[in-house]
């Protein structure tokens, strides 16, 4: 087995190996002719990043880092001509023995190249245009499947709650996520007091989404389109020995939009070399596949989390050199535990440029001090993914307090749920997808219960930027694959200068012509690019939309009238099963779809005795195994994770 010199070792703390990998099961394959090692369970990205290779190639000169957001389109050897066959190497996971080829249109380096570069790079050209980066399957007509009442695009704690509450509304539900597995990204934000930790949260959601059989989850699936009605994805199909994609269109009456936010990149000269990587991104690699790159790291943040992260990496071996902090006097309880550990602190501060040299960055800070490393964590804040809310024709605007756009009105059947619709905490995610259903339905609800930790004790994140515009070394307006680059003012005529003798930028981006991501928009709204007031109207403009006319919708009706007992539960306890009344203690509305225990130590949902049908007056209609629906019968109802007693009405 060839070396993977960034994996982390198998007994690295603080749940930093990798949770979906099989060390106990190596495989290799082949991409543009190298021989690649990975073991079972990586992606085809995951096994090049552990393998040392960070480079995509270069832009204008400049070397440009391999991420999740930017990476070529790949295929199998003798496929790369065909779009329908072109595959997401994030997405798509490591076979052994395959062998691919980027189906990138940029320039390939010439054979002599390839043999002396540096190991690092897959040795690309970039473009201007985003060819090199897009998918191919972006401009495929999808096949229509089967229409569901509700559609819910993204996998987190907000979409999971979404999915479970609509289906136990006796809905069927579609769960669409881009990733290997559900889950989203609570992981890096950890917990407030009484919380359980985010790992045993999302496994709680994961166990009964898949017992739910009104619920089909489709992983490793791309929403890239969207009208209401009608969602159009990219699906990896991993059922056969031979990876394949496809381009489905997905009709349904209500589309839930749970869609997470964005890590903001940090405009600084050189954000975006190798080495360079966002928080939650590395975060996600350490623990999910337990990928490091390098032996020492700094961090440069304007948002809480990543002092988390630091502390995570401080029994791992990984030298901290130290945490700059773009905020003068930010306060949070990973600053505090940052402190505890000793980390060397530097609030106030911001990176003005990086560069590389000897292998290392070379990171140029405000105030003088040069620092050598091989990774630097750059954490801008989180800004809301509104990418299909402006698609689907959401409107938003910006909200200067947070630095960030915020969506604003309603559409008739499509909701956000989540860190998309602005919700910060994780209780408020997984009640926003509840109250996003009931919102859709017409149902009354007890609305989202988003537990901020008061701004004196917990800083909010902002924008992080270098206040000098680049020169030969760019600096990127996001992280994703549209390459933009922050554009300098051009120079004056003479009589300009007479005329506006402040040189304004403003509405310098809002002019040009290239589609932009939520995440340049945001950015070029901190540069002074983009007018605030104008950033809801660019971003409905601009984001990248795809051609999906509103006459591709295919008519859904309406769902019907809730049965007594939805299809889906005929038989799920018992051929004998009875619909009863039970009685609460303290009165308290619960939700449909709430399973019934015989105690308060059983969760397990295969060993559920009952589940909640509905409110009737304020009693609970149930449907319970025969066994333990005689009056008096005591029993134990759970709902989003909290347990109360009940006993069968007489």
């Amino acid at each position: 087995m060839r070396p993977q010199i960034s994996r982390l070792p198998a007994n690295t703390a603080k749940g930093l190996a990798g949770s979906q990998i099989d060390r106990t099961r190596p495989i290799e394959f082949r991409i543009q002719g190298r021989m690649v090692s990975a073991f079972e369970g990586d992606t085809v990205l995951t096994a090049l990043l552990a393998s040392g290779i960070d480079t995509i190639g270069t832009h204008h000169g400049q070397p440009i880092g391999l991420c999740h957001g930017a990476a070529p389109a790949i295929a199998y050897a003798g496929a790369a001509a065909t779009p329908e066959l072109a595959l997401p190497m994030d997405r798509v996971p490591a076979r052994g023995g395959a062998d691919y080829v980027f189906v990138a249109p940029g320039k390939k380096s010439g054979l002599i190249t390839r043999l002396f570069q540096g190991g690092r790079t897959l040795g690309l050209t970039l473009d201007d245009h985003n060819r090199s980066l897009a998918g191919p399957w972006r401009s495929l007509v999808g096949r229509t499947e089967p229409g569901v009442d509700v559609l819910v695009i993204g996998g987190g704690v907000a979409g999971m709650s979404a999915a479970l509450t609509a289906a136990r509304a006796g809905l069927s539900v579609t769960l669409v996520e881009a990733s290997p597995m559900l889950g989203g990204h609570s992981g890096l934000f950890g917990t407030q007091d009484g919380d359980a930790t985010p790992e045993d949260h999302v496994t709680l959601l994961v166990t009964e989404i898949k017992s739910h059989a009104a619920i089909t989850v489709r992983t490793h699936s791309e929403a890239f389109a969207i009208v209401p009605g009608l969602v159009r994805v990219h699906q990896i199909d991993i059922s056969g020995g031979l990876v394949t994609g496809k381009v489905l269109d997905l009709p349904a009456r209500y589309i839930i939009l749970a869609t997470g936010s964005i890590e903001r990149l940090p405009v600084i000269p050189g954000n975006r070399r190798p080495g360079v990587i966002g928080a939650q991104e590395a975060y996600e690699l350490a623990q999910r596949y337990g990928i490091w790159s390098g032996h020492s790291v700094m961090v440069a943040t304007s948002a809480n989390p990543a002092y988390r992260l630091a502390t995570l990496l401080a029994e791992t071996g990984i030298a901290l050199d130290r945490i700059t902090d773009g905020r003068d006097q930010a306060s949070s309880r990973y600053i505090e535990f940052s402190k505890a550990y000793g980390f060397r602190l530097f609030p106030g501060t911001v990176p003005k440029s990086i560069a590389t040299a000897d292998g290392q960055l070379a990171i140029d800070l405000a105030h003088g001090d040069a620092v050598r490393v091989d990774r630097l964590i750059l954490s801008g804040g989180w800004q809301p993914d509104l990418t299909l809310w402006h698609m689907a024709g959401g409107q938003s605007r910006w909200n200067a307090n947070a630095e960030r756009l915020e969506p604003i009105g309603t559409l008739d059947t499509i909701a956000l749920a989540g860190a998309a619709a602005g919700y910060l905490t994780r209780q408020g995610c997984v009640t926003s997808g509840v109250a996003a259903i009931n919102h859709l339905l017409g149902r009354a609800g007890p609305g989202v219960d988003d537990p901020v930790i008061s701004a004196l004790y917990e800083t909010p994140d902002r924008q992080m930027c270098a206040l000098e515009a680049p020169d030969a070394n760019p600096a990127y307006l996001d992280a994703e694959a549209s390459l933009v680059v922050r554009p300098t003012p051009q120079p004056q005529h003479w009589l300009s200068k007479i005329t506006d003798r402040q040189g304004s930028t403003s509405g310098l981006l809002a002019e040009s012509p290239q589609p932009l991501s939520i995440s340049a928009i945001s950015s070029g709204v901190a540069l002074g690019l983009i007018p605030p007031e104008s950033a809801g109207v660019v971003a409905q403009e601009r984001v990248a939309l795809i051609p999906l006319s509103h006459q591709d919708a295919a008519d859904i009706s309406a769902p019907s009238e809730t049965k007594s007992v939805p299809d889906y539960l005929q038989g799920r306890f018992g051929a004998d099963a009875i619909v009863v009344q039970l009685d609460q203690p303290e009165a308290r509305r619960t939700d449909s779809g709430a399973l019934i225990f015989l105690d308060h130590d059983t969760t397990n949902p295969q060993r559920a005795v009952g589940i909640v049908l509905r409110m009737r007056s304020e009693k609970i209609e149930a449907l319970l195994a025969a066994a333990h629906a005689q009056p008096g019968v005591r029993l134990v109802v759970r709902d989003l994770g909290q347990a109360f007693p009940a006993e069968v009405k007489a």
